[in-house]
């Protein structure tokens, strides 16, 4: 599975209540989150996102309190994927259950530049800017990350599982 898009780049330490502030968690809508998604760091985000674009940013992407509102939020707004340097653990886990991709990739995070183009294989994790024609190798999903987030994450995936 493939993925690209234009990218949005944003620093360190970037927390959850940045992703999306304590006071929109009055509903777990993933349409009204999505409404709010990045405002306290990037007003024009949800006016600038399309469907496909890419996520990229520093150290400790994630951090904070373990609420899924966060990738879910993400994932609603459009975005395909999200690449790192390193993930707070428990959003990465969250991201999993949710099925929004991400990929720790500490080069392609500090080398890729807001605005560029770029294209990502889970199945190989090799990461391409397209704008530079630099690429990058992020250690690629095992094959059960793959189909919980081919899924559509967790829930679904056990679904289909109980179906067989």
């Amino acid at each position: 599975m493939k993925v690209s898009g234009k990218v949005f780049k944003y620093g360190d330490n970037i927390d959850t209540d940045v992703i999306i502030p304590a006071r929109y968690l009055t509903s777990a809508d993933p349409g009204h989150l999505k409404e709010h998604c990045m405002e306290d760091i990037d007003l024009s985000f949800k006016t600038r996102v399309k469907p496909g674009d890419v996520m990229v940013a520093g150290k400790n992407f994630g951090c904070g309190s373990s609420r899924e509102h966060a990738p879910v939020a993400i994932k609603a707004s459009g975005i395909s994927l999200v690449i790192a340097n390193d993930f707070a653990r428990i959003f990465y886990r969250n991201s999993i259950n949710v099925g929004l991709p991400i990929l720790e990739c500490p080069e392609a995070a500090d080398k890729i530049n807001d605005g560029d183009e770029i294209e990502a294989d889970f199945d190989t994790g090799v990461i391409t800017d397209k704008t530079t024609g630099e690429s990058f190798e992020a250690k690629p999903f095992p094959e059960f990350i793959k189909n919980i987030i081919a899924s559509g994450g967790l829930v679904g995936y056990t679904e289909s599982e109980l179906k067989d």
